[in-house]
């Protein structure tokens, strides 16, 4: 009988075990885009020197393929993040469709091993979004934009999933110091994202 039990008990250790292995979170890696177009603009007006020539649309992307959705597919799951000028979407609330949430988040990259359980998803609710301007600063007088170091973008993609972003640069080719003549609208981000559904990167 002792015996019997001690088989079950040792058959009951491997189920368990097997199940806390299943729940292993996947090894991830670090993807960088460069250059993904926020609706950049074209020409400058001749006579008040302004930037002119942007379409006033988001451009859609895909954090689990890194791909950019089509405008057409706007009003589906196929799309995690929009970016328009400095303004960034998330797919949930009056954004989309989707489950998505973020929020900006003080840390280090690299050192961000895991989304607190306790950390609350905020959701886009137009015009008020998720990803606040928090992430950048904004110099008018040399009229550039530049990101904040330790700012991080904690999401909760289209479908549910979790993913952590660093924007690196405003502007294309991700010139070292940007001026008013460098194009601007352009991103240059790094991210991690977690298929499995857990928080842990």
């Amino acid at each position: 009988m002792k015996n019997s039990i001690y088989v079950l008990a040792f058959l009951a250790f491997g189920i368990f075990s097997c199940q806390d292995d299943d729940v292993t979170p996947q090894s991830v890696t670090s993807v960088t885009i460069k250059d993904l177009p926020g609706d950049p603009y074209t020409g400058i007006d001749p006579v008040t020197m302004r930037p002119t020539g942007d379409k006033g649309i988001f451009t859609f992307f895909s954090l689990s393929d890194s791909s950019i959705v089509s405008n057409s597919d706007s009003a589906s799951t196929k799309w995690d993040i929009g970016i328009k000028g400095s303004t960034i979407i998330i797919n949930g609330g009056t954004s989309g469709p989707g489950q998505g949430g973020a929020i900006v988040y003080d840390g280090i990259f690299s050192d961000l091993n895991s989304i607190p359980d306790s950390l609350s998803f905020l959701v886009d609710n137009n015009p008020v979004f998720a990803v606040d301007r928090s992430w950048y600063k904004y110099d008018p007088a040399a009229m550039v934009f530049t990101p904040v170091p330790g700012k991080i973008l904690l999401i909760r993609t289209a479908d549910g999933k979790f993913a952590k972003m660093e924007i690196l640069s405003y502007y294309k080719g991700a010139p070292a110091n940007p001026t008013v003549r460098d194009e601007s609208r352009y991103y240059t981000f790094r991210y991690i994202y977690q298929p499995d559904g857990t928080r842990k990167f």
